[in-house]
């Protein structure tokens, strides 16, 4: 998937080591999933990677949405406007660009 030759991927694209994440890889994984990052997706990424940072797990979309709306307020912090950004599951889609985990009950 990448040219960053130190990062290992799971069977569904998630990086195994958070820790070697960069913006770079982040835009590489955004594209394979047909995104192009800007300002929003950057705010939620960095979000989900400070709640990953906070609890040691990423967060699934409810709680993504209760952290965003607790950082960002109601007009970012809800289901719609998250689906926007990462269409289909939020939290998942945004974990895996973040580097994060995938989050438990995500299929």
């Amino acid at each position: 998937m990448t040219n960053h030759s130190p990062c290992q991927f799971d069977n569904e694209g998630f990086l195994l080591d958070h820790n070697s994440w960069t913006e770079a890889l982040a835009k590489e994984i955004a594209l394979s999933s047909g995104i192009v990052l800007n300002t929003d997706h950057w705010e939620i990424i960095h979000l989900a990677r400070e709640y990953y940072a906070e609890f040691d797990l990423s967060p699934v979309n409810r709680t993504l949405v209760k952290y965003v709306k607790t950082k960002l307020g109601a007009d970012k912090g809800n289901s719609i406007y998250l689906n926007s950004l990462f269409s289909g599951s939020p939290a998942k889609l945004a974990s895996k660009i973040a580097g994060l985990p995938k989050p438990t009950n995500c299929l």
